[in-house]
């Protein structure tokens, strides 16, 4: 039996490599290579594919999370291993809601991407024990609270503590209370560098990019 593949990553280098690892596998053929998850869905139509190694955040604006949500709704019988090389720590859970049988971090993980594919396609649900752990500033990513991560999230939008108020339905001293206690963990002399820097790790992506 031959098991049909589809890859999705904006970057050429992860692309070949994926392909290159899939063509030295016997019973493992890709049918299709694409740079963005736009129309992702679209290509489960046109052939039987077994399993789609979907990466995450695209250049183009276009989300892997939503194209595999797409493609489950289609075709909730095709395999899908999540790829991503960014630590956004909301995106595990949403993938597992989604139905996505499988998660990679292209850095951080253990087990290879084979190995990942194998088991996935043998009927095992593969995902990571933890977000991998990010340095922001002097603090770790995990010193910080679920709601301090939220009020981070919205930071790297530009939003004033108002805006993040009203969205997070807490009073204004309260985010005042969480941006400190960001500062004072991170040690960044700005809310600006904390956001930048929060964005530039990938630990936090504002949720409309998802």
């Amino acid at each position: 039996m031959t098991y049909k593949f589809m890859i999705v990553d904006d970057q050429f280098v992860s692309r070949e490599l994926f392909r290159l690892i899939l063509d030295n596998h016997p019973g493992y053929e890709v049918v299709y290579s694409v740079d963005t998850a736009m129309f992702a869905d679209t290509y489960v139509l046109n052939r039987n594919l077994d399993l789609v190694i979907m990466d995450i955040l695209m250049q183009d604006g276009s989300n892997g999370l939503d194209a595999a949500e797409k493609i489950k709704r289609l075709r909730p019988d095709i395999k899908i291993v999540a790829v991503t090389s960014m630590p956004e720590v909301s995106w595990m859970e949403r993938a597992k809601a989604i139905g996505i049988d499988s998660f990679w971090y292209k850095e951080a993980s253990e087990a290879s991407i084979l190995e990942v594919i194998d088991r996935t396609l043998a009927g095992e649900s593969i995902y990571p024990e933890a977000t991998p752990v990010i340095q922001l500033g002097l603090a770790q990513s995990t010193e910080f609270t679920p709601r301090e991560i939220q009020v981070l999230r919205l930071l790297t939008t530009g939003a004033g503590n108002e805006e993040i108020a009203t969205k997070l339905e807490i009073s204004l001293n309260t985010v005042k209370t969480h941006v400190q206690h960001l500062m004072d963990k991170t040690g960044f002399n700005s809310r600006t560098q904390l956001a930048i820097q929060a964005r530039i790790t990938g630990f936090v992506i504002e949720e409309s990019e998802q």
